[in-house]
């Protein structure tokens, strides 16, 4: 009984954070304020943060199925390697998030309750895709490689993508499944047309943000089975990161394009945990250096970023 008390108190705390957040932070659905934004990306990196206190007391007092036997210290680097890997992995989605939004035409009152929708689905999918993973790294020998090798591809066919309008176009072919309305009916997901129920604009954002997120999860889930397969750490600093990347959204929003050089920050971690999960079984790298080489790789595309943007802005002036 003692082994489930952790994962008791994640439960209550993620459920804690999103009553907060529906029904305080945005109880009157209006659209998010750059300040507001910002106060709830930091209140929620903040939580993400305290829990590595959680982390530490679970293992120090081993009331935890300990399946690699880490150390308390080690369990908390690991977790906020995972946190930061996932986090930098999903920037990229918010670039495809925006032009969800912008495709379906939906208004900014309406995005943060898609965006909430959104989070509570990837909770219950990234449990099934991180259970399945660990089963598999776990029973088939050389499954670490082939993850690794999968990544590999990502990266490389990342920085090849052209743009991501194509990207969503092909997945709009979902609603094809569906009777669908481009009417918001004044932020339903089904109205009458003609005296048929059909499917709101919002429906179809919400199912493409959702088949979206199971894209994205099959890059970031394989990815931190490179820092750990402990099945506590991987699922907690993967949701912890999916419920700052909603603020983190309203934050950046305004300021997406310019950052036109973190894909190539993605494109380095990516190949880095590419390599780290491929040479597992031969060469240990410190977790200290992943968190490291993860932090500088975002600190040096966000840089190059904001100056290139900066020089632009004074060409065009």
């Amino acid at each position: 009984m003692e082994h489930i008390t952790p994962w008791i108190i994640l439960i209550i705390y993620v459920l804690t954070l999103l009553v907060f957040d529906f029904f305080v932070l945005h109880k009157k659905n209006k659209p998010s304020s750059v300040k507001k934004a910002i106060f709830e990306t930091l209140f929620f990196i903040i939580n993400a943060l305290i829990f590595c206190l959680i982390i530490f007391w679970s293992y120090n007092s081993n009331i935890i199925d300990n399946i690699n036997n880490l150390s308390p210290n080690q369990a908390v680097i690991k977790y906020l390697t995972g946190y930061l890997i996932e986090l930098s992995l999903s920037i990229d989605n918010l670039f495809v998030i925006a032009i969800i939004f912008t495709s379906f035409k939906i208004p900014n009152q309406h995005q943060h309750k898609l965006l909430f929708l959104g989070i509570l689905g990837a909770i219950v999918f990234r449990a099934i895709l991180i259970s399945v993973g660990l089963v598999l790294i776990h029973k088939i020998k050389g499954m670490n490689i082939i993850f690794g090798l999968f990544l590999l591809f990502t990266a490389f066919k990342m920085l090849k993508k052209e743009t991501e309008n194509k990207e969503i176009k092909q997945q709009k072919w979902l609603m094809n499944f569906f009777r669908y309305s481009n009417n918001l009916d004044k932020g339903k997901f089904i109205t009458t047309i003609d005296g048929k129920k059909v499917f709101t604009a919002l429906f179809g954002a919400l199912v493409t943000i959702e088949f979206t997120d199971l894209l994205f999860a099959l890059d970031s889930i394989p990815a931190i089975f490179a820092v750990t397969t402990d099945p506590f750490i991987v699922y907690s600093s993967n949701i912890f990161a999916i419920m700052g990347l909603r603020s983190l959204y309203f934050f950046l929003s305004s300021m997406l394009q310019k950052f036109n050089y973190l894909k190539y920050s993605i494109f380095s971690i990516l190949v880095f945990v590419s390599v780290k999960l491929i040479t597992e079984p031969y060469v240990d790298i410190p977790e200290w250096f992943s968190l490291l080489l993860i932090a500088i790789s975002l600190i040096i595309g966000v840089y190059v970023s904001l100056i290139k943007a900066d020089k632009n802005q004074i060409k065009e002036k």
